[in-house]
């Protein structure tokens, strides 16, 4: 019997929202590509770059939303394998960060499925940046930490040690870290973190709509309730806050999310 022949799947960074932060390689293998299986956060402009006659299948997840299971969406892509020559897996930011783009390489490769990465600009340098802020300053950080927030009080045994962070570097920034802020907020300071510190939650960093809230730590949470700040946002805490150059930031493009059917 023969052993059944695959297309190839690319998992493709789409970046942080501003379809101009898309890299050369993700816009050549959308315009070619067969079948596209895609995320929430993707901006319409990216999924206007597909050939009209390209399989489109929408597989997101979010917060307080129906959601696609993973083992549905590693089914879609084996199902599109099957079918199509060059297969396109859409994320937002980059695959590998916090992107599950690492088990669905597993889950192919177990298949026989030939997978290729494209790495994508990742919300945690790209969003800070918008607002003009570095992650990294000569005179205020020379360590940063890249960590989720989406886990924490409802978890039986969390992966994130909040309060081992709270010294362990010299800045964090928190991924879908606002709806467990006040959690987080209160692990860091019970580790010894300086109530004090600079911090800042971003909102819709690379988009129209971005907000910026800047607030010492210990007041961060109530600030991001009284001005009705919600995901998607990136929250960045050490003195690299206090270093940020408005003037250089870019400006928000406009993006327009689809709405799947």
């Amino acid at each position: 019997m023969n052993k059944p022949q695959y297309g190839k799947v690319y998992l493709v960074g789409a970046g942080p929202g501003d379809p101009d932060l898309l890299t050369v390689k993700a816009n050549r293998l959308l315009e070619r590509c067969e079948a596209l299986v895609y995320d929430s956060l993707v901006p319409q402009e990216l999924l206007d770059l597909v050939p009209e006659s390209c399989e489109c299948q929408f597989v997101g997840k979010r917060r307080g939303h129906h959601s696609i299971s993973q083992s549905k969406t590693n089914n879609v892509l084996l199902e599109m394998a099957r079918r199509y020559t060059l297969v396109v897996r859409l994320k937002g930011g980059d695959p590998f960060l916090f992107g599950r783009g690492a088990e669905e390489a597993a889950y192919l490769d177990s298949h026989g499925v030939p997978v290729e990465i494209v790495p994508g600009i990742t919300a945690g340098l790209a969003v800070p940046a918008y607002v003009g802020i570095p992650v990294t300053h000569r005179l205020a950080g020379s360590s940063v930490t890249f960590v989720t927030g989406h886990e924490g009080i409802d978890k039986r045994r969390p992966t994130v040690d909040w309060r081992a962070l709270a010294k362990a570097s010299d800045g964090l920034v928190i991924y879908m870290g606002v709806h467990n802020l006040s959690f987080i907020v209160d692990e860091l300071i019970a580790g010894g973190i300086d109530p004090l510190i600079a911090s800042a939650v971003i909102q819709q960093g690379t988009v129209v709509g971005q907000r910026c809230i800047k607030s010492p730590l210990n007041s961060l949470v109530n600030v991001t309730k009284s001005q009705k700040i919600f995901s998607p946002s990136i929250v960045i805490i050490g003195s690299v806050v206090d270093f940020q150059v408005e003037s250089c930031a870019p400006t928000p493009a406009y993006v327009t999310m689809p709405i799947p059917s």
